[in-house]
Protein backbone atom coordinates (compact mmCIF):
# COMPACT_ATOMS: atom_id res chain seq x y z
CA UNK A 1 0.00 0.00 0.00
CA UNK A 2 0.80 3.46 -0.63
CA UNK A 3 1.78 5.85 2.18
CA UNK A 4 -1.48 8.19 1.62
CA UNK A 5 -1.35 11.49 0.51
CA UNK A 6 -2.91 14.45 3.10
CA UNK A 7 -4.61 17.42 1.63
CA UNK A 8 -3.65 20.58 3.00
CA UNK A 9 -6.97 20.97 4.74
CA UNK A 10 -6.49 17.77 6.63
CA UNK A 11 -9.71 16.42 6.71
CA UNK A 12 -11.14 13.82 8.52
CA UNK A 13 -11.01 11.96 5.04
CA UNK A 14 -7.06 12.28 5.62
CA UNK A 15 -7.31 11.07 8.71
CA UNK A 16 -9.13 7.85 7.20
CA UNK A 17 -6.77 7.34 4.84
CA UNK A 18 -4.04 7.21 7.32
CA UNK A 19 -5.36 4.83 9.83
CA UNK A 20 -6.09 3.32 7.21
CA UNK A 21 -2.39 2.61 5.66
CA UNK A 22 -1.09 2.02 9.96
CA UNK A 23 -3.81 -0.78 10.01
CA UNK A 24 -2.59 -2.05 6.60
CA UNK A 25 1.02 -1.90 7.41
CA UNK A 26 0.93 -3.26 11.01
CA UNK A 27 -1.81 -5.92 10.76
CA UNK A 28 0.47 -8.85 10.18
CA UNK A 29 2.82 -7.81 12.54
CA UNK A 30 4.26 -9.43 15.69
CA UNK A 31 4.17 -6.75 18.58
CA UNK A 32 7.71 -6.41 18.49
CA UNK A 33 7.96 -5.59 15.06
CA UNK A 34 5.47 -2.97 15.78
CA UNK A 35 6.80 -1.83 18.19
CA UNK A 36 9.79 -1.21 16.40
CA UNK A 37 8.03 0.35 13.24
CA UNK A 38 6.12 3.29 15.85
CA UNK A 39 9.59 3.94 17.86
CA UNK A 40 11.48 4.67 14.36
CA UNK A 41 8.53 6.92 13.30
CA UNK A 42 8.26 8.86 16.31
CA UNK A 43 12.13 9.13 16.50
CA UNK A 44 11.83 10.89 12.95
CA UNK A 45 8.99 13.28 14.34
CA UNK A 46 11.16 14.13 16.99
CA UNK A 47 13.81 14.38 14.89
CA UNK A 48 12.08 17.09 12.50
CA UNK A 49 10.40 18.82 15.63
CA UNK A 50 13.84 19.50 17.26
CA UNK A 51 15.03 20.87 13.71
CA UNK A 52 12.09 23.37 13.44
CA UNK A 53 12.40 24.03 17.13
CA UNK A 54 16.45 24.92 16.65
CA UNK A 55 15.29 27.18 13.30
CA UNK A 56 13.02 28.97 14.94
CA UNK A 57 14.70 29.70 17.61
CA UNK A 58 17.76 31.16 15.68
CA UNK A 59 15.25 33.14 13.37
CA UNK A 60 14.31 34.93 16.88
CA UNK A 61 17.21 35.42 18.19
CA UNK A 62 18.36 37.29 14.67
CA UNK A 63 15.32 39.37 15.39
CA UNK A 64 16.15 39.84 18.88
CA UNK A 65 19.54 41.10 17.37
CA UNK A 66 18.25 43.40 15.12
CA UNK A 67 15.85 44.76 17.82
CA UNK A 68 18.52 45.70 19.91
CA UNK A 69 20.86 47.55 17.10
CA UNK A 70 17.72 49.68 16.44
Amino acid sequence: MQKPIVSPGFTVEDIRKIREYNYEMTKNMSMEEKRKYYQSGAKEARETIEKIKKERLAKNNLCRAAWIQF
